[in-house]
């Protein structure tokens, strides 16, 4: 039976059929797999995000001289790595996006403590990896859209 409203229990389906628990230990295994994988996501955005900073000065360094005639073309990546670099950080971002997809449909299992561990996860995974970044966080505008 899908619920439509939250609920809370250890009778859960998540995400495919033969993810069912039945017992408080597959249950609470179960949450704490959302609140690592919640964690890990956090990680990984973190990482996208920085990987997209140092591509970004990789294709336009910002430590030389800014009179254009002066700078030349040294310390610019060349069309391939820089090519390399972004089709990198686009894998980077659908991978992201597609455990950022999974999280949004296990909550959408309407289980209280699912949403929960979820929302644990990603505040405790926010709090050890992005939330301490001075240099990232001055240098990259967070987007405000959930799908970015």
């Amino acid at each position: 039976m899908m619920h439509m409203t939250f609920y809370w229990g250890k009778n859960v389906t998540l995400l495919v059929d033969s993810w069912q628990t039945t017992s408080w230990t597959s249950y609470s295994l179960t949450l704490l797999a959302c609140f690592i994988i919640s964690v890990f996501y956090q990680y990984l955005e973190d990482r996208r995000v920085r990987f997209k900073l140092i591509s970004s000065k990789a294709g336009n360094p910002t430590s030389q001289i800014d009179a254009p005639l002066l700078q030349g073309g040294a310390g610019k990546a060349s069309g391939s790595k820089l090519f390399a670099l972004r089709l990198a950080g686009a894998a980077l971002f659908g991978f992201n996006s597609g455990i950022g997809y999974l999280l949004m449909l296990a909550v959408m299992s309407f289980n209280g403590g699912v949403f929960v561990a979820i929302v644990l996860g990603l505040a405790v995974g926010y709090l050890v990896f992005r939330s301490g970044d001075g240099d990232v966080a001055t240098l990259v505008v967070d987007n405000p859209c959930a799908c970015a």
